[in-house]
């Protein structure tokens, strides 16, 4: 799945790609229906200028297939640009 995931985030150019799997911590999750749960950061300058929203819908816009196909259950999301990531290294 990370690279599956990866794949579909390269149109945004990603200086930063970080992948975990949280799904063991699921287990028996009442409403999962199958997929996986997973923590993702991406650091991007495409999100220069956007709001968390926009970065969140950008991100989920390029993976909507893999939620479709319910290959992701539930996915956490933290997208900032080169500066806010490196920032705050």
């Amino acid at each position: 799945m990370r690279d599956q995931i990866a794949s579909r985030l390269a149109p945004l150019a990603p200086d930063v790609y970080e992948f975990a799997d949280e799904s063991h911590l699921h287990i028996g999750h009442a409403g999962n229906k199958g997929g996986g749960h997973y923590t993702i950061v991406v650091v991007s300058n495409a999100f220069d200028g956007m709001n968390r929203v926009a970065r969140q819908r950008q991100v989920q816009s390029l993976l909507a297939d893999l939620f479709s196909s319910k290959q992701i259950h539930a996915l956490s999301v933290i997208a900032q640009t080169p500066d806010e990531y490196f920032q705050a290294a």
